[in-house]
């Protein structure tokens, strides 16, 4: 893309291999991205006049200057390197080409010629720790005294992140550091964030020009090349820096461009060509994404035009419609249970947790469109329907951000159960991440809406969830009420799953109060009715807690079976957090029942279980008490 530092990469390949061509270097600038670009019969007379042919040596006809041309380099025993900079069109360099094996051409351009068997070296942006560096020394080569690279280094990777890594970007930052020699990194930082598009910055603040004579400007470039574009091709780049989400699968670029997938592709390989966009691997899915810089401008030419708004205020509204059709059917998939219909597209769990795990980053950011007007009620059906697999998932951060943006959004709409049921998931994700009081605060609020609007099923899930939260703040006892209330309320409105889970839960508060008997009684009536609800992972979840039920009354071998019949189905589901959780359980009580070679064995499956969940202190807990056992 413009500003990758071709040129300065082309000409520093030819200092370095300058012994390698006694006969010179020729270097010739085609401006391809100027409005008036150099063509190959203007810079056959500049290579010639290069050469010597010149003035009346110079012959007065295109034709006859390229034959003295090619004449010239064949002749030249001395191998030369040719060095066409900036060229937009095959049509500038192919006449330019020596003929000959014995000479070598470097060509730059930002488009990919790809009709020709030429060798393509495309270049991507520095990675974080160049980036830095080329900062550092263009400062220390200009005042080795300059301790602020030393001293700001998470000012200095935060800036190399706003330039996107892009070389031209981080040299005209270097040169604006240069002028303020005595301000600190932070304050160009805190200007580009507020700014919010680091071009306007960044060439607001443009020292002048570059070893090359060229501006040193941001804008113009990016400029340049969308408008190059072919209206479809210019349409897409624009409604792409637009998507949610660092990258996106063809899908969402389909509902973006309102294309069917075959025709997306072909545009985004087009632009692939241009290096306005770029793919991206991610498992077995090709996505694409477009350089933050470029999205910065694209954002702002939509800004900029009417009618470019309404264009994509429509394929926001697109993306959302498929992003909640889908996110809806895998929902449905991940709560399945026998006797429900079928989702559509998800066959398995499996399935539905790929797609989630490969466009959570755009869910998450298309949540986020909550805070506008128009997008405000799809939002909060998404946040809705990514509830279930965040838990999964255990991505109570992300949940945090998708709960809070659907409430505020709700309350502002007047969506009181809407911003209900975002409360109470917003509830089970602060309880998850240590914020019990705030979580205690939140499903209050739920339970609180749910009671005011007479909706007795959703109150009694803000109850259970109130009564989790007491039981781990030491309140059993008031934990104990909520789930018995919200036990009666599922009888009461015939939810048995629901009530499944919260016997479950009930024995749970019974066990750690110290009233074995009655956990196990409860966490038996619980497993019995998720069994005939044909819910295996719940089922699996109420066996773990009946096995620690178990142990706690001294029933140790009856504990070993219930953990064991837990596993079976919690490895079915790729459950490894709960996994984790009993084996670890399991451990336990081979060690209580003098078995320590099964106990460490099951130590170390429980730290890797741990380790697949993203669970490090669970993780580190359990190898500790595997090595106290060697």
């Amino acid at each position: 893309m413009g500003g990758i530092g071709k040129t300065a990469l082309a000409v520093e390949a030819a200092y370095r291999a300058r012994g390698e061509f006694p006969g010179g270097t020729l270097f010739v600038d085609l401006r391809g991205y100027d409005d008036d670009p150099v063509t190959a019969d203007q810079a056959v007379v500049a290579l010639l006049d290069a050469l010597g042919v010149r003035g009346q040596d110079l012959p007065p006809t295109a034709e006859r200057q390229y034959d003295v041309y090619r004449g010239l380099l064949a002749s030249r025993r001395e191998r030369m390197l040719l060095i066409l900079d900036n060229a937009s069109d095959p049509s500038q360099y192919v006449p330019l080409l020596p003929g000959t094996d014995n000479h070598r051409v470097l060509i730059t351009s930002r488009d990919r010629p790809n009709a020709l068997p030429v060798r393509l070296i495309d270049l991507e942006t520095l990675d974080p720790e160049e980036s830095v560096a080329l900062v550092t020394r263009a400062l220390h080569d200009t005042d080795e005294r300059d301790e602020r690279p030393e001293q700001e280094p998470s000012a200095l990777r935060e800036l190399a992140d706003l330039c996107g890594h892009l070389p031209l970007a981080l040299q005209i930052a270097a040169g604006m550091l240069r002028m303020r020699r005595h301000r600190d990194i932070a304050s160009l930082v805190t200007e580009i964030r507020k700014a919010g598009d680091p071009t306007v910055v960044l060439d607001k603040g443009s020292p002048g020009t570059d070893l090359y004579g060229r501006s040193l400007v941001l804008r113009p470039v990016l400029e340049t090349s969308y408008r190059r574009l072919p209206s479809d091709q210019a349409r897409l780049l624009r409604l792409l820096c637009l998507a949610p989400g660092t990258d996106s699968g063809v899908e969402t670029v389909a509902a973006l461009a309102g294309l069917e997938l075959e025709p997306a592709v072909c545009l985004l390989e087009e632009l692939e060509a241009t290096h306005l966009v770029s793919p991206v691997r991610r498992a077995d899915e090709l996505r694409w994404r477009v350089h933050d810089l470029v999205r910065a401008f694209g954002v702002s030419v939509v800004k900029g035009d009417a009618r470019l708004r309404e264009e994509g205020e429509a394929a926001r509204e697109r993306v959302l419609r498929s992003y909640l059709r889908w996110a809806r059917a895998a929902d449905d998939r991940l709560r399945w249970l026998p006797g429900l219909p079928e989702p559509e597209r998800f066959a398995d769990r499996a399935g539905a947790l790929a797609w989630l795990d490969s466009e959570r980053a755009g869910l998450v950011a298309a949540v986020q469109w909550a805070r506008e007007e128009p997008y405000a009620d799809a939002t909060v059906r998404l946040s809705q329907c990514l509830a279930e697999y965040l838990d999964w998932r255990r991505s109570f951060d992300d949940k945090i951000t998708v709960c809070g943006a659907a409430r505020d959004a709700a309350h502002r709409a007047g969506d009181r159960i809407g911003e209900a049921i975002a409360w109470n998931s917003l509830g089970i994700a602060l309880l998850e991440t240590g914020r019990a009081g705030e979580a205690i605060d939140a499903l209050t609020r739920a339970r609180d809406l749910h009671q005011a609007a007479g909706n007795r099923h959703r109150e009694a899930i803000a109850w259970a969830n109130l009564g989790n939260v007491l039981r781990v703040t030491g309140r059993a006892e008031e934990g104990i009420d909520a789930h018995t209330r919200a036990r009666d309320l599922f009888q009461a409105t015939g939810d048995r799953h629901r009530e499944a889970t919260t016997w479950g839960n009930l024995g749970n508060v019974l066990w750690e109060t110290g009233q074995a008997e009655e956990a196990i009684d409860a966490l038996t009536r619980a497993r019995d009715l998720h069994r005939a609800a044909g819910d295996r992972h719940g089922e699996a979840g109420v066996w773990n807690n009946l096995g620690s039920a178990l142990w706690e009354a001294g029933r140790t071998e009856e504990a070993v079976e219930a953990f064991e019949k837990a596993l079976e189905s919690l490895r079915e589901f790729d459950d490894w957090y709960g996994t984790g959780r009993t084996l670890y359980n399991l451990a336990l009580a081979h060690e209580d029942a003098a078995r320590p070679a099964e106990a460490r064995t099951t130590y170390l499956q429980s730290a890797a279980a741990y380790t697949r969940a993203n669970a490090p202190a669970e993780a580190a807990l359990a190898q500790s008490l595997a090595d106290s056992l060697t």
